[in-house]
């Protein structure tokens, strides 16, 4: 056999070799450890649709709230120190964010789910059916506020 032959034959059985290998990895069973006495209760789902992520600092607190907004009910003008992850599990939330000199104005509804950054001011005002929201605050002072109370900015007229 020449030198060429012998080449192509080694890499034909090192592919072949190579797939065999791929397919008996995944046809065996991955070695998990399955849970003993641990029930989970998913709270609420929701699909992100906002453009942001929050910086989570290490030794400070992360709280999960539910809150319950009745219809047309408002948060009042606030911010978060850590920022939030809210997911709508029901009703429709109208959240207003003081953005500049201007007003961004976002509809939620159940399944969905935004960011409001660290130090973002804004108000969630609730659908004519009321909401419920699950809300999880990264970044929280030991102890401290999830929510800290602001001014009107004065960018949104009618609130």
């Amino acid at each position: 056999m020449n030198t060429l032959t012998r080449r192509g034959m080694r890499l034909a059985l090192m592919t072949l070799g190579f797939a065999g290998l791929i397919v008996a990895v995944s046809a065996v069973p991955a070695a998990a450890t399955p849970s003993g006495g641990f029930h989970p209760t998913e709270l609420a789902r929701g699909t992100d649709m906002s453009h942001g992520t929050l910086p989570i600092t290490e030794g400070l607190q992360v709280v999960v709230t539910t809150i319950t907004l009745d219809s047309g009910g408002f948060s009042g003008w606030h911010s978060h120190p850590g920022g939030a992850i809210v997911v709508i599990k029901a009703g429709e939330v109208t959240f207003h964010v003081s953005v500049g000199n201007h007003c961004e104005v976002t509809t939620y509804k159940a399944g969905q789910a935004f960011i409001e950054r660290p130090g973002e001011v804004g108000i969630a005002v609730a659908g004519s059916n009321g909401a419920i929201i699950y809300a999880t605050f990264p970044g929280v002072p030991a102890g401290g506020l999830t929510k800290i109370d602001q001014p009107d900015p004065g960018t949104c007229p009618g609130l």
